[in-house]
């Protein structure tokens, strides 16, 4: 009489990261870094096939791609994900999120429509899609804003904080100038407000440049009360910084804002970011508002 015999149990991945987030907001792109780094990925799965894949797949690392695609999809995945992160230790969860003025320059430029777009306009359709995942959103590991982003800019971050070995990478930061008049970035994790050094707005032949222009950053630096910020903002920075990555906080975004966020903030982020790199930190400038209005 033969054996009886049964397949052996499949092992739990080490890694499972688990992305979602606004449509356009970049979630092919992570599928084909994560793809790269070595993870097994799905995309666009349905929902009820996530779990049955992990008790079938042997593969060490996993990542699995998810949208507003999937029915009942805000509704059903905050308790699938709880059910994930019991099955899988290693589970983190990725939210791409972006502006609704990139997303729409996006969709205008690939000509697709937006999945919830059917029978409205696409500006109704990325507003919807939005409080729809506001839930989901809040339950997030990682929270990207991808608006500013390259390709490029989005793999860095990717392969910075999803790296198989994570205590050799140092934290990743952004530094983003904004003007408050334009409003405050939904995104940043520390604000500075720079308003209080010498406007060079005021100066008619400076009033035209950014803050990356050598005549006005000349001018700013002759004010003695931004070499005094420039010192006491990076010995906070260099005290604070540390501690978060002792946290294993692998991002942070850092927004400096003046009134229109053409000379002061431009002009501190990129000495903030200069600084910041000499101390061996990964840093991407943003600047979100220095050409509004050309």
């Amino acid at each position: 009489m033969e054996a009886e015999t049964h397949p052996a149990a499949a092992s739990v991945p080490e890694s499972l990261i688990v992305v979602t987030g606004l449509s356009g907001s970049g979630k092919s792109g992570v599928n084909k870094c994560l793809e790269d780094m070595g993870y097994f990925c799905v995309d666009n799965l349905p929902l009820e096939l996530v779990e049955p894949l992990l008790q079938h797949t042997s593969a060490p690392r996993v990542g699995i791609i998810l949208d507003v695609r999937n029915p009942r999809f805000a509704a059903q995945f905050p308790d699938m994900l709880a059910r994930l992160r019991a099955r899988v230790p290693g589970t983190r969860m990725l939210f791409l999120d972006a502006s609704e003025e990139s997303l729409i320059r996006r969709f205008s430029e690939t000509r697709r429509p937006h999945p919830l777009s059917a029978g409205g306009s696409l500006l109704q359709a990325l507003r919807r899609e939005r409080a729809m995942l506001e839930e989901v959103r809040s339950v997030a590991d990682v929270v990207v804003d991808t608006s500013e982003m390259t390709v490029h800019d989005l793999r860095s971050f990717i392969q910075k904080t999803f790296a198989p070995d994570p205590e050799r990478a140092r934290m990743m930061i952004s530094a983003t100038s904004f003007g408050f008049k334009f409003g405050v970035p939904h995104d940043v994790d520390l604000i500075f407000d720079v308003r209080f050094l010498v406007n060079p707005h005021f100066v008619p032949e400076l009033k035209a440049k950014t803050g990356s222009d050598p005549a006005v950053a000349a001018y700013i630096e002759k004010d003695p009360e931004t070499g005094e910020f420039i010192s006491r903002l990076t010995a906070f920075l260099d005290w604070l910084l540390p501690r978060y990555e002792r946290e294993d906080k692998s991002y942070l975004s850092i927004g400096i804002g003046c009134t229109g966020g053409r000379h002061r903030s431009v002009y501190i982020a990129e000495r903030l970011a200069a600084l910041l790199n000499e101390r061996g930190y990964p840093v991407r400038v943003s600047h979100r508002d220095a050409n509004r209005g050309e």
